[in-house]
């Protein structure tokens, strides 16, 4: 619109040096064009910040200030003076319809395009030097598509606005909601660490030192081995605690030796006087390098497991037996104890209490694959967690 004003500007001030030379009024006619033109190249300072001037894109103000209309004003009346020494520059009034949508309110703009309107038309009336039908429904109908074609844009701005005011408020709630998420499963995940190892280690550590107290007049020498299993005990779980403050990484994959050699230290640390624990691997001679994050959760749950049968089986052996397959890797956990009807205890494993159960779980869950258990009372029982794999061995 702003060049299409600047041409219609230049073609009429041509048109009428062409058919005008010499004429009285011609100093006036080019006096008032160049202050046509330096109004509306100078309307955004002259009017003011905001839209009412050439390049301004604001939104369509619903009161424009007294410097926007003083400009307006003052654009429009050296136009209509222009009109009436030059009925030529009448066609300028299609880029000042605009310029009047964008700085004042639209039933204004509407009065405003009105009165445009009457003079592009008494001009071309006043040129053709006779009544033409269409010289008097031509303007009127420029003058409609114009103010038409700028409404509808008008109206698809404001709901693009809309749209993106809506996508921006919706960004800061996903981000706030998964923040909040984020922060729950982070405090679900260090519940289900800590549980895994200084508790679980804690109560180790009391049921020993409980035991040595019992036996320390009685049997001093084995009081004395529950308590260096004890202090055992309490030195890994220092190590864990450790590596629990920097990566949250089990103490036992740190060494590098994977899954298999850390399965085999946890069950030389859980065998004892009372329980034997043993390992099997069977990864069919491959050696795969598993996930880190499967490894990790794979390990928990045999601690969170055996840390079960120790406590509450009364089992005197129990069998960790890791079985990779193309797709998945699988982690059996079985004992001899004295069992429990899985039914009678869907909140718990093995008589597993507080996040024992819900802890292997939620590990399992997060890496999308299933938690069984198979017991019955007297006969033992058997904990499988099978991981899928998103690489197959």
């Amino acid at each position: 619109m702003h060049t299409a004003f600047f041409l219609l500007l230049g073609g009429a001030l041509a048109r009428f040096l062409l058919r005008h030379p010499g004429e009285a009024r011609t100093p006036w006619i080019i006096g008032l064009s160049v202050i046509l033109t330096a109004l509306y190249v100078l309307g955004p300072t002259l009017g003011g910040a905001g839209r009412g001037g050439c390049g301004d894109h604001a939104a369509v103000p619903e009161h424009p200030t007294p410097r926007r209309l003083t400009w307006l004003t003052l654009v429009v009346v050296v136009w209509m003076v222009l009109v009436i020494l030059a009925p030529s520059f009448a066609w300028c009034a299609v880029p000042l319809f605009y310029t009047g949508l964008r700085t004042l309110s639209a039933r204004a703009a509407v009065v405003l395009i009105g009165v445009l309107t009457v003079f592009v038309v008494a001009a071309q009336l006043r040129l053709a030097g006779t009544f033409d039908p269409n010289l008097l429904l031509a303007p009127p109908a420029v003058a409609a598509v114009a103010t038409a074609v700028f409404v509808h844009m008008e109206r698809q701005a404001q709901r693009q606005r809309a749209l993106i005011d809506d996508l921006v408020r919706t960004r800061r709630e996903l981000a706030a909601t998964e923040r909040r998420e984020g922060t729950l499963a982070e405090r679900q995940r260090l519940s289900m660490e800590i549980h895994d190892t200084l508790a679980q280690g804690l109560s180790s550590q009391q049921m020993l030192l409980q035991a040595a107290e019992r036996l320390w007049a009685s049997d001093p020498d084995k009081a004395r081995s529950h308590v260096r299993t004890a202090e055992s005990i309490a030195e890994h779980n220092l190590t864990e605690a450790r590596r629990f403050v920097h990566d949250l990484a089990p103490a036992d994959l740190a060494a590098g030796g994977g899954l298999g050699e850390a399965l085999h230290a946890l069950a030389a640390r859980e065998s004892g006087d009372r329980l034997t624990v043993r390992v099997h691997v069977d990864d069919g001679g491959r050696s795969p390098r598993l996930p880190d994050r499967v490894q990790s959760a794979l390990l928990r749950i045999a601690q969170g497991a055996l840390a079960n049968v120790r406590e509450h089986s009364d089992a005197t052996t129990a069998a960790l037996t890791l079985t990779l397959l193309e797709d998945q890797v699988v982690l059996d956990v079985a004992d001899n104890g004295q069992g429990f009807d899985p039914s009678v205890l869907p909140g718990t494993a093995v008589g597993v209490r507080g996040h024992g159960l819900p802890a292997m779980r939620a590990r399992v869950g997060q890496l999308g694959g299933t938690l069984t258990i198979e017991s019955v009372p007297g006969e033992g029982a058997v904990l499988s967690a099978a991981i899928p794999l998103e690489t197959p061995l």
